[in-house]
């Protein structure tokens, strides 16, 4: 089986399985309701999916949760390595540094 794509990926699959099984619903009946299908709903509860913001949306939706309630905490370094680790404060500081 393979490995979910990032900390991010498991935890917000790991939210969406929890409130999906709080509901009583299959994945197939989760799915059929956000209109997907069956097989990427899996890959989202298994953190194999890296999915748009409609796509969370949808799924909150018909799980009738805030959608902020599966994102919520999750942080930058959660999300797979970056090439950089700037930060936006970090830009504006270097560039009033190189103003001098």
């Amino acid at each position: 089986m393979p490995s979910p794509q990032s900390a991010a990926a498991r935890i917000l699959g790991e939210r969406v399985k929890d409130a999906r099984t709080a509901k009583g619903l299959s994945q197939e009946d989760a799915a059929a309701l956000a209109e997907m299908h069956v097989t990427n709903f899996g890959k989202i509860e298994r953190g194999q999916a890296n999915p748009s913001l409609t796509t969370i949306v949808r799924i909150a939706g018909v799980l009738e949760i805030d959608p902020g309630t599966l994102v919520r905490g999750i942080k930058l370094g959660d999300l797979p390595p970056r090439s950089h680790q700037l930060t936006a404060t970090d830009l504006i500081k270097a560039r009033k540094a190189q103003a001098g």
